[in-house]
């Protein structure tokens, strides 16, 4: 296993016990910096207007399209990291 992806999974298990609740804007870089990591590009038709959720989750997602794997678990990590220093 990979040192960032040591990382990667870490930062996965310490963000369910982050000192404050992240912001949605926090929230959504961190779903689309996983799904990135773990899943690689976004893919299907954009959720409907009437399906704010999803549809927020798939703008973020979609904004990271390209980015590869090991960048996103970098991010991830960093972000996680910095979200819990506060």
């Amino acid at each position: 296993m990979t040192e960032i992806r040591k990382r990667f999974e870490a930062a996965a298990a310490d963000v369910k016990s982050l000192p404050n609740e992240p912001g949605t804007a926090e929230l959504l870089e961190l779903y689309a910096l996983y799904k990135q990591a773990t899943v690689g590009d976004v893919s299907g038709p954009r959720p409907s207007a009437f399906d704010v959720r999803a549809r927020a989750k798939h703008d973020a997602w979609a904004k990271a399209k390209g980015l590869p794997a090991d960048e996103a678990m970098r991010r991830y990590a960093a972000l996680v990291a910095r979200l819990a220093a506060g």
